[in-house]
């Protein structure tokens, strides 16, 4: 770690330490981290493509779902390729221009999945509590509002969370105790009294997490109570097949991000919560495609359409 910092003289670059307490496992990590990271290209292009093609996923759930894809796509991409390319070689450095672009991304895509997942959780209150309103309180322009809304909310928080880091003044051994750029690890770095940062971060977890989770348990309580009304085992079946699914989604991102953002610092959490983020960065977008698709009949019947249609051709 040491040697490491020896060629931090520039304030032009950061240095990521990332996992370089633990040189051992870097050609292990580095292995795995590819693996997921080209299961998360494979898995949700699958389901974007998939998506645009079949009529019959042309329905809300699915076009949210492309969103999340496509939302998962660009997460892993803003961190994934910077760490496997630390993990690499020697050479741990990121300019400081590329780790403010990060930062940026990296904010701005977490938050919008954030409150993607609760429009998605409105999507699925729509579909069990109001059926037979659901075509007209789901239209697909309103779809694209929310979906937008989600993008727009999210990158608009960024630009002002990034913003109060960016003017943080630094130190000078500029090493970053983490393998991307992030708040609370840039926020070590400086010089000056971070108390307003730390009073931001706080905010925004609880405007971007806590008050997300909420609705979404609000959204899921709804449904459990409709679900206890229900007579029909089909209908059942089918509800916790798409609920089920997206409430396994909302836990790995949910947890692991609360395990984060919202606990009090220790003398460990520092080296935790690297493979805290670790898991919510890499094996979560990878995990996402597999749980929606898996014993999903509409996923398989649109293979098979899709399969069928080329043979025929």
């Amino acid at each position: 770690m040491n040697d490491i910092g020896k060629n931090a003289t520039s304030e032009d670059y950061f240095i990521l330490l990332g996992f370089s307490k633990w040189p051992h496992l870097e050609i292990i990590l580095f292995v795995i981290i590819l693996i997921f990271y080209l299961m998360t290209l494979i898995g949700n292009l699958f389901i974007i493509i998939l998506s645009h093609l079949d009529a019959h996923l042309h329905t809300p759930m699915y076009f949210f779902l492309s969103n999340l894809s496509a939302l998962d796509l660009c997460y892993t991409t803003s961190s994934i390729p910077q760490l496997l390319f630390n993990l690499w070689g020697p050479d741990k450095t990121i300019s400081y221009a590329g780790c403010m672009v990060q930062l940026y991304f990296v904010l701005a895509l977490g938050s919008t999945e954030c409150v993607l997942l609760v429009v998605m959780s409105y999507d699925r209150y729509a579909a069990v509590c109001k059926p037979l309103h659901y075509t007209v309180l789901m239209h697909p322009r309103f779809c694209h509002l929310l979906a937008l809304s989600s993008w727009v909310s999210g990158f608009a928080a960024s630009v002002l969370h990034s913003s109060f880091t960016l003017w943080v003044p630094l130190c000078g051994h500029h090493q970053v105790d983490h393998f991307f750029c992030e708040v609370p690890a840039l926020l070590q770095l400086s010089c000056a009294d971070t108390h307003a940062n730390e009073l931001t971060l706080m905010v925004m977890s609880s405007v971007f997490v806590v008050i997300p989770l909420i609705l979404i348990l609000t959204s899921y309580g709804a449904i459990a109570r409709a679900v206890l009304r229900m007579q029909s085992s089909a209908g059942l079946q089918k509800v916790f097949g798409t609920c089920g699914a997206h409430l396994m989604v909302v836990s790995l991102f949910f947890i692991p991000v609360m395990c984060i953002y919202l606990q009090p610092p220790t003398k460990n959490s520092q080296d935790k919560g690297k493979f805290i983020a670790l898991f919510y960065t890499v094996v979560t977008p990878s995990l996402n495609p597999l749980i929606y698709t898996l014993r999903n009949k509409d996923v398989r019947g649109a293979v098979k359409r899709l399969i069928g249609h080329r043979s025929v051709t």
